[in-house]
């Protein structure tokens, strides 16, 4: 079972953490001094109670008469304390029954070892201590020895208990109240250690989202400040290279778009020169007839390039812009197809009266880099299917060739990527399908490449029948 989000957080366990230290010194506390307390207290009152006694016997004791009588027994019991028991062999003052509590154990004790005995006991009326006290006397050697007259005393401890479970009660209570101090105490401790990771948190969050200008400010020497520093020496490294990197790429940008259009004039002259050594290449020798036909065909190709360059460098610029007007979307298909003698090549399935605003001449370069693409690296046939979806247009482009890789398929739409590094001299430029993709996603769709499962590639364009984009674009 998976812990809720608010269970599991750091400020939580911190928390918890922190409140089960408290409790657990407190209750350690408590425990230790109510132990303390019980001990301290029984014992003073045991000595307090067993030299009362030996005080009162040893004032008495001299004055006896041994072996003492019944009388004599008496008179020494009424002068102990309330409850006292004198006992010396068969006779006893008072002459009731020697009171339960005093063990025969502890009577032993006492004539055994001639000393005072104490036993903790439990009464009806709470806790109390046993004492039994022997009665010696001195004799001319100056020896003492047991006289046999033993004297017994059950003392009360239940005002002693009352006390000690006053101080226990208060040593809880105090614990108790104890609690919402140390809640306080542990909000602001998690407050003041997750204060610093709230904010790296944030910091990084503005900068994945691109923000390059975020930095943390660095409090204090410790560890959290040493993480701070760390951060912003990171942040601003990598403000430094990607400040580098854009500065690079723009210039390489605009060094592209400014040799493409640098390029334009002398090839519109070369163009012009090209048209008319391909009309006289039949009336020329064999050798310079094909050095003709290269020039032309090279020059189409730079040609091309160039004007790719140039489309490309628009959209880098972002003055990409649409020119929209009221199609048919089947017809304009079908005219781009003419224009570049490919109708014959292809299946078309192009339905009649499918309009949509789009620019004419944005959706006939991606119709031809898609056909194109499908003509010169697919097998016949090539299929061309136009469909109304949700209003929306689908233009669907199958050949029946190889497909392509799974390699392959997440850099079909890269700029100059070749599948093939030994067509590095085909006419393509490596920038048709980029440009596709450029010119959809300005219309507000996009291209998705894929695989038919029977094999063979397919490209389906996927356009608004109505779009209002009419700005630029990133590409």
């Amino acid at each position: 079972m998976r812990t809720p989000r608010f269970l599991s957080g750091l400020r939580v366990r911190l928390i918890f953490g922190f409140l089960l230290v408290s409790m657990a010194a407190v209750a350690a506390a408590t425990v230790a001094g109510y132990a303390t307390a019980r001990s301290s207290l029984l014992a003073a009152d045991q000595n307090s109670a067993v030299a009362d006694v030996r005080q009162r016997v040893t004032a008495l004791a001299p004055d006896l008469t041994y072996p003492p009588d019944q009388p004599s027994l008496d008179a020494l019991a009424a002068q102990l304390p309330t409850g006292a028991t004198v006992v010396y062999h068969d006779l006893r003052a008072p002459e009731t029954p020697l009171d339960p509590v005093i063990s025969p154990e502890l009577q032993a004790a006492v004539r055994i070892r001639s000393r005072v005995e104490v036993q903790q006991v439990g009464t009806s009326k709470g806790p109390a201590l046993a004492i039994g006290m022997p009665v010696l006397t001195r004799q001319l050697s100056g020896t003492s020895v047991p006289s046999g007259l033993e004297v017994y005393v059950v003392h009360d401890l239940s005002a002693i208990q009352q006390q000690i479970n006053a101080q226990a009660r208060m040593a809880w209570l105090t614990g108790v109240l104890a609690v919402p101090l140390a809640v306080l105490v542990a909000l602001l401790s998690a407050r003041g250690v997750l204060r610093p990771v709230r904010e790296l948190r944030r910091a990084t969050v503005r900068l994945s989202g691109g923000d390059l200008t975020a930095r943390l400010q660095v409090r204090g020497n410790d560890e959290l400040a040493e993480l701070a520093s760390t951060f912003n020496n990171s942040a601003a490294e990598l403000e430094r290279i990607v400040s580098e990197l854009r500065r690079m790429e723009a210039d390489s940008r605009r060094f592209v778009a400014d040799v493409s259009h640098e390029l334009r004039t002398p090839l519109s002259a070369m163009i012009a020169v090209t048209d008319i050594l391909e009309g006289e290449a039949s009336r020329m020798s064999d050798n310079a007839a094909r050095s003709a036909r290269l020039l032309v065909r090279e020059t189409r190709r730079l040609t091309r390039l160039v004007e790719d360059l140039i489309e490309v460098s628009r959209f880098d610029a972002g003055s990409a812009q649409l020119v929209q007007e009221d199609v048919d979307a089947g017809e304009a298909v079908r005219a781009t197809l003419d224009a570049r003698r490919w109708t014959d090549a292809v299946q078309l399935e192009l339905p009649d009266g499918l309009g949509a605003r789009l620019d004419r001449r944005r959706l006939d370069v991606i119709v031809a880099n898609l056909v194109g693409n499908a003509l010169r690296h697919g097998r016949p046939p090539v299929s061309v299917v136009l469909r109304d979806t949700e209003n929306r247009i689908e233009l669907e482009v199958t050949d029946h060739g190889p497909g392509l890789s799974p390699d392959v398929l997440p850099h079909v739409f890269d700029r100059f990527y070749k599948a093939d590094a030994v067509r590095t001299r085909s006419e393509s430029s490596g920038l048709g399908l980029a440009i596709a993709q450029a010119n959809a996603q300005l219309h507000g769709g996009d291209i998705q490449a894929g695989n038919w499962p029977e094999g063979g590639a397919r490209f389906v364009l996927r356009m608004p029948r109505h779009n209002d984009t009419s700005g630029p674009i990133e590409f």
